[in-house]
C-alpha cells in the first residue's frame, strides 16, 4: 500500500511539473522567433482576431506549429513506451526499428515522382512506408519471443533503418530533390499548418486512447511471455495489436515532424526511472514528457542560429545517441 501511494505521489508530481513546463514551452514557442510577440498580441490573436501581420503570424504560423510539435512529441513518447513494453527491451523505439525511416523513404519516392505534396498525400506515403516496415517487424515477432528473437528484431530494425536512409539519399540524388528530402531526413516543423495539427491531433488522440486501454496488457507482457500465458493472455496478439496501433501514429508523426529519432528512446527511459514499470502510468506520462521535450527542442532549433532554422533531429540525436550507448552498455553489463 505504501509503495502504491508513493507511486501515485510521484505520478502526480511528475504530471504537474511536466504540464507546467509544457505550458511555459508553448508560450515561449509562440512568443519567440525572428519577430518577438507580446502577450497582448497572443491574446488578441485568439479572442480579438483581425487580419494584421502579427496576429496572422501568431494564428496561422506560430500556434499551429507549437500544437503540432506538442502532439508529435507526445506520439513519439507513447510509441516508444509501447514498443519497449512489448519487446521488453529498453533500447527499442520506432526510428531504431526502421519504421520512421520506411515512412520517410516512401515520402521521398512521392517527391521523386512529382506527386503533389500536401498533408493528405504525405500521410498516405508515410502510412504506406510505416506499414511496410511494420509488417517486416511483425514477421520477426510472429513466434514466441525470447531474448534471442528480441535481439534479432533490433538488429533487423537497425539494418532496415540504415538501408532505408541510404535508399532515401539515392532517391534524392537521382530526382534532384536532395535538399528537400534532406530536410525530411533531418526532421523539423517548418511550414507546419493547421491541417498538419489536425492530422496529429486526430491520429494521436485516437492512438493515445487505444494505447491507454492496452496498457494493462502491455504491463503483463513486459513481465515475460510465460507470465502472460499463465495469466491467460496471448503474447502474439498483444504484440500484433500494439504494432498495428503504432503504425498510423508513427506515420502521422513522420508526416508532420519528418524523421525525428531517439525521442521515443529517451522519454520512456526517463519515465520508467521516475515512476517505475507500470505502463498504466507510463504511457500517459510519456505523452506529456515527449510533448515537453520536443517543444523545447523546437524552440532551440528555431532560436540557435536565428533567423536560420536548425533541423530538430540534430538536437534529439545529440542527446539520444549518448543515451542509446549508455543504455546499451548497461544492458550488456
Amino acid at each position: 500500500m505504501k509503495q502504491r501511494n508513493k507511486g501515485n505521489i510521484h505520478t502526480i508530481v511528475f504530471t504537474i511539473c511536466s504540464t507546467l513546463l509544457l505550458i511555459c514551452g508553448l508560450i515561449l514557442a509562440v512568443r519567440l522567433g525572428s519577430v518577438h510577440i507580446g502577450f497582448s498580441e497572443i491574446w488578441d490573436s485568439i479572442f480579438n482576431y483581425s487580419e494584421t501581420l502579427e496576429l496572422m503570424l501568431i494564428r496561422d504560423v506560430r500556434i499551429p506549429r507549437a500544437l503540432s510539435v506538442l502532439f508529435t512529441g507526445g506520439i513519439l513518447g507513447v510509441t516508444g513506451a509501447m514498443i519497449q513494453g512489448v519487446t521488453r527491451n529498453p533500447i527499442a523505439e520506432p526510428s531504431i526499428l526502421g519504421v520512421s525511416q520506411g515512412a520517410t523513404l516512401v515520402i521521398a519516392i512521392f517527391y521523386a515522382l512529382g506527386i503533389t505534396i500536401n498533408t493528405r498525400n504525405v500521410m498516405i506515403a508515410s502510412f504506406i512506408g510505416a506499414l511496410f516496415t511494420g509488417l517486416i517487424v511483425l514477421a520477426f515477432i510472429s513466434k514466441k519471443a525470447n531474448n534471442n528473437s528480441i535481439a534479432k528484431i533490433l538488429l533487423a530494425g537497425t539494418a532496415m533503418s540504415t538501408f532505408f536512409v541510404s535508399l532515401t539519399t539515392i532517391v534524392g540524388l537521382l530526382s534532384n530533390q536532395s535538399q528537400m528530402i534532406g530536410f525530411w531526413v533531418s526532421g523539423g516543423f517548418r511550414n507546419a499548418s493547421w491541417s498538419d495539427f489536425n492530422l496529429v491531433f486526430i491520429v494521436g488522440t485516437i492512438g493515445f486512447i487505444i494505447a491507454v486501454l492496452l496498457s494493462p496488457k502491455i504491463n503483463i507482457l513486459s513481465l515475460g511471455d510465460d507470465v502472460a500465458i499463465g495469466l491467460g493472455q496471448n503474447p502474439q496478439k498483444i504484440r500484433f495489436t500494439t504494432l498495428m496501433v503504432m503504425i498510423p501514429m508513427c506515420a502521422a508523426a513522420v508526416a508532420v515532424g519528418k524523421n525525428i529519432a531517439f525521442l521515443g528512446l529517451i522519454v520512456p527511459q526517463i519515465v520508467r526511472k521516475i515512476l517505475g514499470e507500470d505502463y498504466r502510468r507510463n504511457i500517459p506520462c510519456a505523452f506529456l514528457l515527449g510533448a515537453t521535450l520536443l517543444t523545447y527542442a523546437d524552440i532551440a532549433a528555431r532560436m540557435l542560429f536565428d533567423p536560420y532554422e536548425t533541423p530538430i533531429g540534430v538536437f534529439t540525436a545529440l542527446i539520444g545517441i549518448p543515451f542509446f550507448i549508455a543504455v546499451a552498455r548497461k544492458e550488456r553489463g
